[in-house]
């Protein structure tokens, strides 16, 4: 028979409310739920305070990170559906819309009707450099990069790039490339979400 007073003291709810058991300690626990009330109030006193800790420390991510996270998924799903690997152009002053058309008229790669805040496809990626077709709704917060150039072509709607104290006014066919260790975020200014090219390539 259990000792369900073993399994309260012994920090085996605390690891099974992390989803950190497995094994017999996880079939004894799971047993040990299912048969003892005390068990499962003491799991519940322990869930509840795992979520107010979690309430208590929460650190705000910042909002591109999941819309990159999403378009890395995606992309190695293309290439594991046999998707041919490209190398998209690197982005300079001479840069052209049309030198992304192979990829801006591709029909995977549009802008989903529901998306909000930020979307993006990525086009290439190697150690070097990464290349993506991204929307912005809003724009995208404050960073700064100290191993990476980060360039834009502007391909639809309008945005400003505020490059520490200097606003830079971006329009279709515009580019930029923000220089390392200085503050910058976009704001857009159309009225449809800003497409752009973006290129983030290892300075």
């Amino acid at each position: 028979m259990l000792d369900y007073q073993y399994i309260i003291d012994s920090g085996l709810l605390e690891l099974h409310a992390l989803g950190q058991l497995d094994g017999t300690e996880l079939e004894q626990v799971e047993v040990a739920i299912a048969q003892s009330e005390a068990v499962r109030a003491e799991l519940k006193d322990i869930e509840l305070a795992l979520q107010r800790y979690s309430e208590l420390y929460q650190v705000e991510t910042d909002p591109t990170t999941k819309p990159l996270l999403l378009a890395q998924a995606n992309y190695i799903s293309r290439l594991e559906a046999g998707e041919a690997v490209t190398s998209p152009p690197n982005i300079s002053p001479t840069s052209k819309v049309s030198d992304y058309s192979e990829w801006l008229d591709r029909d995977n790669l549009q802008m989903p009707p529901d998306f909000a805040g930020m979307h993006g496809y990525i086009i290439g990626a190697t150690e070097e450099k990464t290349t993506l077709i991204v929307w912005l709704e809003h724009g995208a917060p404050d960073e700064i990069h100290t191993d990476e150039l980060e360039s834009f072509l502007v391909v639809e709607g309008t945005c400003n790039i505020i490059i520490g104290d200097d606003v830079v006014p971006m329009q279709a066919g515009d580019t930029v490339t923000i220089p390392l260790f200085i503050s910058h975020r976009v704001e857009v200014t159309s009225d449809i979400p800003c497409k752009v090219i973006l290129e983030r390539r290892a300075a």
